[in-house]
């Protein structure tokens, strides 16, 4: 297996507030400390690789979400969730940070993650045969989800900015629609992988497209908060003609909480009596903790959140000039939401062989393949994100301005020796 010696040192130039204090949460663990977590991230690959895939950052967590959980550790608070407060929080959180003061606490239901959720929305909307359209490249599990609950994927590319492409949706919303099929739109909004937020005027587009092909829209908003600097994040319900579709909301990627489960569904007004007829049993998928960390991440965590969203567009500009600096031949559009990056490696022609559908995570193909073997650095392969992600990349930048320099470093350097360069 690949080796490279590390050093378990922070850098020195890690923002700070007047009183010397770090804020940046990307910058608050050591490398040896983030090696002594047990989850996917840093357990999947061997110790000597650095894990840029996986969607967990690189932090503590904020200290709202941790007293909150240690209060319920004190007083034994381990029982069954219990109220509203999840939603009355994200209510709170919407209005204030997105001016979105229509989210009705009454339309909402907890479900166990988003991506879960997004199911039980579409058993509620479509059956079994009916069709699914995504706008790829996009995140995995939109194609393995709805194709294991026996429903077709129809996409609609992402157009050459990387923006959706209203003439592309037109004609897959047609393809789903064909026979007098139901259909549904699953929209990643912001867009996952590309870091894409979507604008007011594009989300009405879309909107407006689909009410007039009858095609109902489910927003995968997990990377909401997540806008950065310059981007500002619109939730699909609050635009106009959206009153028929469905959002996925939950504090797990803003807050790093992928292992404490649990999202809200959210129905337009026209929606709410589907989502009334979810079965009962879907809430009793997240646990108590999931729901009291979450809602606390929502209600009290917004400067954390804030300092996180500077640290993010700071390493958002790291990155971007390292790539110049190291990888000449990558092509990298500044995300505006989302801490992921989507690199396009096709000119290194370093090929992908790989010949398995989209929705296939578990395994590696081209440029990722070499960055893993060649400079130690687990990346997302692209080809698992459909059509236009062969020859990409996804890098999750959410980790230490020290770890991302390694990292890119590391990936210059295998590709100059691959190419017989000094």
């Amino acid at each position: 297996m690949f080796s490279w010696t590390l050093e378990h040192t922070m850098t020195d130039a890690s923002p700070t507030d007047v009183s010397g204090t770090r804020t940046d949460p990307l910058v608050q663990l050591s490398l040896e400390q983030l090696r002594q977590r047990t989850s996917m991230k840093w357990r999947a690959y061997p110790e000597d690789v650095l894990p840029l895939w996986v969607a967990e950052m690189d932090v503590p967590l904020a200290p709202a979400v941790a007293e909150a959980l240690r209060a319920a550790i004190a007083v034994g608070d381990t029982g069954y969730p219990c109220g509203t407060a999840y939603a009355e929080a994200l209510a709170a959180f919407a209005g204030a940070r997105w001016q979105w003061n229509d989210l009705r606490v009454q339309n909402t239901a907890i479900v166990p993650d988003v991506m879960l959720g997004i199911v039980e929305v579409l058993r509620l909307i479509t059956d079994p045969g009916d069709a699914v359209v995504v706008c790829s490249p996009v995140y995995p599990p939109f194609y393995a989800f709805v194709a294991h609950d026996a429903r077709a994927v129809v996409e609609a590319p992402l157009g050459p900015d990387l923006r959706m492409d209203l003439d592309a949706l037109d004609d897959a919303f047609t393809r789903a629609r064909r026979h007098g099929r139901r259909a549904a739109f699953l929209l990643s909004n912001p867009h996952n992988p590309t870091g894409v937020v979507h604008t007011r005027t594009e989300l009405e587009a879309v909107a407006g497209l689909a009410r007039r092909h009858g095609v109902r829209v489910v927003s995968d908003e997990i990377h909401g908060p997540l806008a950065l600097p310059g981007a500002t994040f619109v939730p699909f319900l609050s635009v106009a003609g959206s009153e028929d579709g469905f959002a996925l909301i939950s504090a797990s990627k803003a807050f790093n909480l992928a292992g404490l489960k649990a999202a809200l569904a959210i129905a337009g007004t026209e929606s709410a009596a589907d989502l009334r007829r979810m079965p009962e049993e879907v809430g009793h998928g997240p646990s108590h903790f999931g729901i009291l960390a979450h809602t606390a991440a929502l209600r009290d965590g917004g400067e954390w959140l804030e300092d996180l969203l500077r640290g993010l567009d700071a390493n958002r500009q790291l990155l971007g000039s390292l790539i110049d600096e190291h990888l000449p031949g990558v092509r990298y559009s500044p995300p505006e939401g989302t801490y992921l990056a989507w690199l396009d490696c096709t000119h290194l022609a370093l090929h992908d062989d790989h010949t398995d559908g989209p929705g296939i995570v578990s395994d590696l193909a081209g440029p990722a393949q070499m960055f893993l073997d060649h400079a130690g650095v687990a990346l997302s392969s692209g080809h698992v994100f459909g059509t236009g992600g062969a020859g990409c990349v996804r890098l999750n930048f959410a980790t230490s301005p020290d770890i991302l320099r390694r990292a890119l470093t590391q990936m210059g350097t295998a590709l100059r020796q691959l190419s017989g360069a000094p």
